[in-house]
């Protein structure tokens, strides 16, 4: 049957000296673009999914499993699989039509409960210890147990007071015209503005270079003083390394000075061996 859109035209209230349509006390049942509308159209389509109403809101298989036990006072250490597996069905089917996505999860759990009445139809096997074996359902309890514990930590702390939603937190500005009130100033501020400080310091700093004037032939008197009354020192001894690099090379000089005039001689006794120096010896 085709569907015919519904105009503006179609809720006009009749034309002048023309009876209204009989209402009681003349009372509109809705108005369309501010015209009162007296009766609904005869062929105004209304789409089947239109208007449903969900009494009960689940968050999981769980929770409708749940559902299912607590309203009708079952006993969830002996639940009859077959009355809670029949209606969780129905309402799987139900949700399938119209969410099918939603219904996948729930499918699940229906397909659990189907298992679990099987295993209950089966005959008993004891175990190997010679031990009772454990109710199939046992599973599916301690979960709705665990669940249920959960849903209602939850609920007890939603009903808390919370903050922005049943009360709000009252602030009041005092102002104090005698004694001024400065900002609070922590330990991380005072580190950032001493690193602003070496920073801009580091901007405007100046390197001055000193001229140092060494003397080799002082130096070689250095170096025979070190060796006089030893018979050898080892090389790395004559360098005083803490008067910097210039005075380093100035004595290593010195060195090749001395030993070029003969007045010391460098001896190693095999290939990586500790170098030593001593004074050459001078026949009397």
């Amino acid at each position: 049957m085709p569907q015919t859109p519904f105009s503006a035209s179609e809720a006009l209230p009749p034309a002048a000296g023309q009876d209204l349509p009989v209402v009681v006390d003349q009372v509109a049942l809705a108005r369309l673009y501010g015209e009162p509308l007296f009766a609904l159209p005869h062929d105004l389509y209304i789409p089947p999914d239109a208007l449903q109403v969900f009494l009960e809101a689940f968050e999981g298989p769980l929770d409708l499993l749940l559902y299912l036990i607590r309203r009708q006072n079952f006993n969830i250490l002996d639940i009859p699989m077959a009355a809670v597996t029949r209606q969780y069905l129905a309402y799987v089917d139900e949700i399938r039509a119209t969410n099918l996505e939603l219904a996948a999860e729930y499918l699940l759990m229906a397909a659990m409960l189907i298992e679990i009445k099987s295993r209950m139809l089966l005959p008993p096997r004891k175990t190997a210890q010679g031990q009772e074996p454990e109710d199939p359902r046992a599973e599916l309890v301690r979960r709705l147990l665990e669940y249920e514990q959960i849903k209602l930590a939850a609920h007890q702390l939603n009903e808390m007071p919370q903050l922005g939603r049943d009360f709000l937190r009252a602030q009041v500005y005092v102002e104090q015209s005698l004694r001024p009130r400065f900002p609070d100033v922590n330990v991380i501020d005072l580190q950032d503005a001493w690193r602003d400080i070496v920073k801009r310091a580091r901007l405007v700093q100046h390197h001055v270079i000193n001229r140092e004037e060494l003397s080799v032939r002082e130096h070689m008197s250095i170096v025979l003083r070190k060796l006089r009354g030893r018979k050898f020192l080892e090389f790395g001894d004559l360098f005083d390394a803490t008067r910097g690099v210039p005075v380093l090379v100035v004595t290593f000089i010195a060195l090749l000075e001395l030993s070029k005039e003969g007045l010391l001689e460098v001896t190693q006794a095999e290939a990586y061996a500790p170098i030593y120096v001593r004074l050459a010896y001078t026949p009397t």
